[in-house]
């Protein structure tokens, strides 16, 4: 068994792929023809991003979606940098909101909390231990 992806249902999977290219650096690796399915080129593991009405079709009994009106989800997705200010800074001229300000933890791992235009939280790190 190994990681695959990490798949996150936006309302507009273009302009969720835009975001992070923008914000964070990542390259496009696949978009499809519809606009209902794309993948960012993010390392071992793949970050993706689906349509809400793909999610629909894939989960019978809906599903609970990221909103920036309400309250971040359970989950969020960890990108890891050695200089949070700067992409937090960078991640909020892209359209970012807020959630957390840069901050060191008392393990000694910088940290922020950002909230992409569609509602994910993302978190921005230096790795553990350094």
């Amino acid at each position: 068994m190994k990681f695959g992806y990490t798949i996150v249902y936006v309302p507009d999977v273009e302009a969720s792929i835009r975001f992070f290219e923008d914000a964070f650096g990542f390259s496009r690796r696949f978009l499809d023809e519809s606009g209902d399915y794309g993948e960012l080129d993010s390392g071992a593991t793949t970050l993706a991003f689906a349509s809400r009405e793909l999610a629909h079709s894939n989960c019978e009994g809906g599903y609970q979606f990221c909103s920036p009106q309400q309250q971040p989800l359970g989950i969020e997705i960890a990108l890891v940098t050695d200089d949070v200010p700067k992409a937090h800074a960078k991640a909020l001229a892209a359209g970012a909101t807020e959630h957390a300000p840069v901050q060191k933890k008392p393990w000694g791992q910088v940290v922020s909390y950002v909230r992409c235009p569609a509602g994910t939280l993302v978190e921005l790190c230096t790795p553990v231990g350094q």
